[in-house]
């Protein structure tokens, strides 16, 4: 590539997102320098306006333009239910697959000994908060992957809220060992939603 800082750096950007390699991340520059006026120009309009008014929902920690998010405020979704995703990557990756009508809790990340994770750095004082203060809430679904550090915070979260009269389950068959959700297909989510059983 020839020496040129600021593209240099562009492509260093790129380089840096998950899942995008060097060489991905000069494609992409280099799609973007010869769209210059067209679709440069709108991802920078959109990454402004992003920036600018994104928000992360003070309810259930989804991102979205307006806190509480749309899928809190939005009262036709079942309260009754809550299901519990590590990530908001997770979270959408459900509402792809249009099937669950139910409201969300968002973690931050999942227990994790290796990368000094513990209790404090994830949202579930916020989740036990959310069942002691509802009168509706009737089960809490624990879609977190079936990997170590996944299974581990399923376990954790499923002893903190255990003495709350509500119902408590997992994801069932579909979901590979050490699968995140936001890989899977929607029929794999919608098949372990279907069959998810009580723990």
């Amino acid at each position: 590539m020839a020496e040129n800082g600021e593209i240099e750096q562009l492509v260093s950007y790129f380089s840096r997102l998950p899942g995008m390699g060097s060489r991905s991340a000069l494609r992409i520059v280099l799609h973007l320098l010869r769209k210059k006026d067209t679709v440069m120009n709108s991802i920078i309009n959109s990454l402004q306006a992003v920036y600018k008014d994104a928000k992360i929902c003070e309810i259930c920690g989804n991102v979205d333009v307006q806190t509480p998010c749309s899928i809190c405020s939005d009262k036709r979704r079942d309260s009754s239910k809550i299901c519990v995703v590590a990530d908001i990557a997770d979270l959408w990756s459900i509402e792809k697959a249009n099937f669950y009508s139910g409201l969300y809790h968002v973690l931050g990340n999942k227990l994790s000994a290796v990368d000094g994770i513990t209790p404090d750095d994830l949202n579930i004082s916020g989740l036990c908060e959310r069942i002691k203060n509802s009168d509706s809430i009737k089960e809490v679904i624990l879609a977190l992957s079936a990997d170590i550090d996944g299974q581990t915070t399923l376990f954790f979260i499923k002893d903190r809220i255990a003495n709350f009269n509500i119902k408590i389950t997992t994801l069932s068959q579909g979901v590979p060992i050490g699968s995140d959700l936001e890989y899977l297909d929607n029929g794999t989510i919608v098949a372990a939603f279907a069959q998810r059983r009580e723990i």
